[in-house]
């Protein structure tokens, strides 16, 4: 029985689909979500913003542990090199040259005619295969393209290094007849495996992937979810019940599948509801001296924090202290006990010095310097504001992006000399991170309470 490969492209699809761009931990819970299902590869999308998605790329290619992690390559050699920085550390790194070859999609998009195409695609391919062992086709809009010209293009990418031919139906107009006679001649033509991407546009994708099969395809591209897409879920079930009709198998976790992509899709769908249920919830929060230690816990774990029994004694040390003075707290104030008392770790990262211009009239700009076993290390960065560069030059400096949860400040003293307190919530691998930090420069104190959360994930991870 033959096996097929699947690609999952959900990541592509809600990136296409999505008016709000997905947060990081989205992008990474998605993506660990299709390789523990048992998709073959893993499919980013191109690289748009370079600093921000190539230190979430580089992340996801760290977790990704056992699919193939595939980035489109651009419309340049340059571009090529980027993306490969964004998956080479990644077990099994595939570059995809995707490039359209219908008359309609070349002139209207890329303003270039066949032979013009022809060499971009040699180019390209060449370029990405100098790169990378793993080097992969994409002949987009293929069913709207001069079969002809579609053939020339397949076998143009396997001369210069692709290892796999994709046809797209990105018109999703095709019957399944029509992608089974596509998938034929190609197959015909190129001696590399070739994958498809139906369309479910007009409700066949099944069809049309069962078609594909039976015409010689080697790999379909799937998505747990999005708009016209071969659903993962659906194409599972599909083989399950016709696996023996097909001659062919997936290797998808048919039983954990329908689950596993609820609780991904539970993690990224966020409603009014879901806020409105969250502000209640910290609403009903009020410790005071006589909480117990259970109730401690309960509270936290309603913030979102997970914590050990260790931290959870201090934590409620630290409440007990506070309620002699003041009676009782708030959620505000038990996170920002949370922040100071739980998982008290060493300073690996220490604060120097900064130095920040703001204006409105251009971005704020921020420098920071910071020290790590005795190194000086200097990140600057632009950002809406003097808050917001001074975080993006720490991730410059640490050289990883962290998904900021939640960010507070407040006065802790009264009068023009106050004193300032911030608290920074950071998310890192599903979990809370918290760290404070107190001065009368609330830009400092700011710095100060990202570095003791950042800190603490580095302890962790240690």
């Amino acid at each position: 029985m033959r096996k097929i490969n699947i690609s999952d492209v959900t990541l592509k699809k809600l990136s296409e689909d999505r008016a709000v761009s997905l947060l990081f931990r989205e992008k990474s819970a998605i993506a660990g979500c299709a390789d523990a299902l048992g998709a073959d590869a893993v499919e980013l999308p191109r690289v748009k913003n370079v600093r921000e998605d190539s230190i979430i790329y580089k992340t996801i290619a760290k977790n990704v542990k056992r699919a193939a992690l595939a980035i489109p390559v651009g419309f340049t050699a340059e571009d090529a090199a980027v993306a490969f920085e964004c998956v080479k550390d990644a077990k099994s790194p595939r570059l995809q040259v995707e490039l359209p070859v219908s008359t309609i999609q070349m002139e209207y998009t890329y303003h270039i005619k066949q032979a013009k195409m022809l060499e971009k695609i040699a180019e390209l391919t060449a370029a990405a295969r100098s790169l990378c062992a793993d080097v992969e086709f994409s002949a987009l809009d293929a069913t709207r393209a001069d079969e002809d010209f579609l053939i020339a293009a397949a076998k143009t990418a396997e001369e210069n290094g692709a290892g796999i031919i994709t046809v797209c139906d990105d018109a999703g107009a095709s019957t399944p007849d029509q992608i089974a006679e596509l998938v034929a001649k190609v197959k015909a033509a190129v001696k590399v495996p070739v994958y498809v991407q139906v369309s479910d546009r007009i409700n066949m994708a099944v069809a049309s992937a069962f078609a594909a099969i039976g015409e010689g395809a080697d790999g379909l591209k799937c998505a747990m979810i999005g708009k016209d897409a071969l659903i993962a879920g659906e194409l599972s079930d599909a083989v399950s019940a016709c696996s023996a009709q097909i001659d062919a198998e997936i290797g998808l976790n048919r039983t954990k599948i329908h689950s596993s992509v609820d609780d991904m899709l539970s993690g990224i769908n966020h409603t009014a509801d879901d806020a409105d249920i969250a502000v209640s919830d910290k609403k009903k929060i009020l410790l005071d001296s006589d909480s117990t230690l259970s109730q401690v816990a309960e509270a936290s774990a309603l913030l979102g924090y997970e914590l050990s029994d260790s931290d959870i004694g201090n934590v409620y040390k630290a409440l007990a202290q506070v309620c002699e003075k003041k009676g009782a707290v708030g959620a505000k104030e038990f996170e920002a006990l949370i922040a100071s008392s739980a998982m008290q770790a060493p300073s690996t990262y220490h604060f120097e010095t900064y130095t920040t211009t703001s204006s409105n009239l251009s971005s704020s700009m921020t420098q920071i310097t910071l020290k790590c076993d005795g190194e000086v290390i200097c990140g600057v960065s632009a950002g809406d504001g003097p808050i917001d560069s001074a975080f993006r030059a720490i991730e410059q400096c640490v050289g990883h992006h962290y998904e900021l949860d939640d960010y507070q400040v407040q006065s802790v003293t009264e009068g023009k000399e106050a004193l300032g307190s911030a608290l920074v919530r950071l998310r890192y691998n599903g979990r809370l991170y918290s760290g404070n930090g107190t001065s009368t420069d609330i830009v400092a104190a700011s710095i100060r309470a990202y570095i003791n959360a950042l800190n603490k994930i580095v302890f962790e991870e240690a």
